[in-house]
């Protein structure tokens, strides 16, 4: 819940407001960090909704996270959407944000514009592309036709890992240069914010502090606007990726196991289901059907 809900006195229950891009930008004004998660299914965006998450990004870590594929590019637009409309149904309050997978943009403007508008109809409140001065035109496009655009520079996973692998960003006088401008160029074309991945401190404090639109980080430092990270990342669920950024606020892995593994010992030596967990007929209808069973029988 935010200071922003209020209580329904009669049932006791929040009655969540929902988070609009001009609330994000008010927080950015206001001094007030962001707080923004990856989720991906309607459980999981429930809590997260109700826990008070500023921002739900549907990110296309699904790809690895989810679906199992060994990238993002592998992941498609009918995949994304049906995230899209499971993270929509659990969703009340926070911001969601469609992240556009690789090729829904990259085709030419048409594609881009229709594929911004089936990531809205599944109830997304914005969407998200990866890129620079490359997209500028794109987010001007759709920021004027009404569908808001949050940004991504940096490490861009898409694409950036097939010719530097996945190095942090902003290391040099000259790469510094160049994010702060494309930054800029994003901003001017209309986007309300932008995602810095695995920048430095020194950067992302720079861009910060030169925009007016808020700037959310993973990796990229404290000296931002807000941040974001995967949830199955901060719940320990997914091991296989573990960058210096994440920072794992519950081992679930383990505790999930264990709870398997006990449900099946369980199962196996008949402990599992006892009396709490079974139904009965009503009163004197097992004595009737012991007697039809037992005629049928003879």
């Amino acid at each position: 819940m935010s200071s922003n809900d209020k209580i329904d006195t009669n049932n006791q229950v929040p009655i969540l407001t929902k988070l609009t891009v001009n609330d994000i930008l008010r927080k950015k004004n206001e001094g007030r960090r962001i707080a923004m998660i990856t989720a991906y299914d309607y459980c999981m965006s429930r809590i997260c909704d109700y826990a008070g998450i500023d921002i739900i990004l549907v990110g296309d870590s699904a790809a690895t996270v989810m679906l199992g594929y060994k990238n993002t590019r592998k992941t498609t637009m009918e995949e994304m959407l049906v995230f899209c409309r499971a993270v929509s149904n659990g969703t009340k309050r926070a911001l969601i944000v469609g992240d556009m997978p690789f090729g829904s943009y990259q085709t030419g403007m048409n594609n881009a514009v229709t594929n911004a508008v089936r990531f809205m109809r599944t109830g997304c409140d914005a969407v998200k592309l990866e890129g620079g001065v490359e997209v500028v035109s794109i987010v001007k496009r759709l920021t004027e036709m009404g569908i808001p655009v949050m940004g991504h520079i940096g490490l861009k996973p898409q694409t950036t890992s097939l010719t530097r692998g996945f190095d942090s960003h902003g290391a040099t006088v000259e790469e510094a240069v160049k994010l702060i401008e494309e930054s800029k160029a994003l901003e001017e074309a209309g986007a309300f914010a932008i995602v810095l991945e695995k920048v430095t401190s020194e950067v992302s404090k720079i861009i910060t502090n030169h925009s007016r639109i808020p700037i959310i980080g993973i990796g990229s430092g404290p000296m931002i606007d807000g941040q974001v990270l995967v949830l199955h990342d901060l719940l320990g669920l997914y091991n296989e990726f573990n960058p210096k950024f994440i920072k794992r606020y519950l081992d679930l892995s383990k505790l999930i196991s264990k709870a398997i593994t006990q449900y099946c010992s369980e199962v196996r030596e008949g402990i599992f289901p006892n009396e709490d967990h079974t139904y009965h007929m009503q009163n004197g209808e097992n004595e009737k059907l012991q007697k039809m069973v037992g005629r049928q029988q003879n």
